[in-house]
């Protein structure tokens, strides 16, 4: 095997690896996470990262589980067209990232 094989296979476990501790959950089990009081209401979430840019518009949203963490992912559309992409704690709105979309 040459370096570039044994470097190529390397790179694929490695993001394998890394793949396997994120995923998108689905709605069935976002709700059963908000029933079970282990993730704030979408509503709440929606209303933290919208206080990070007033007068934005929601453009889309995602839940993830990462590491054991869950993750609400917001991209917000700024008053002057400007995207953001913000990553919050579900479980208690801190925003963890707020970064304009490059």
């Amino acid at each position: 095997m040459n370096r570039l094989t044994a470097f190529f296979i390397a790179t694929l476990m490695a993001l394998g690896t890394s793949l396997a501790h994120a995923r998108d959950l689905n709605a069935d089990e976002a709700r059963k996470l908000q029933d079970a009081g282990t993730i704030l209401s979408f509503e709440k979430l929606n209303a933290a990262a919208l206080a990070e840019h007033p007068g934005a518009t929601l453009t889309d949203t995602e839940l993830d589980e990462e590491y054991g963490k869950y993750i609400y992912q917001v991209d917000l559309r700024d008053t002057k067209g400007i995207e953001w992409d913000l990553e919050l704690d579900a479980t208690n709105g801190k925003v963890l990232k707020n970064h304009q979309d490059t």
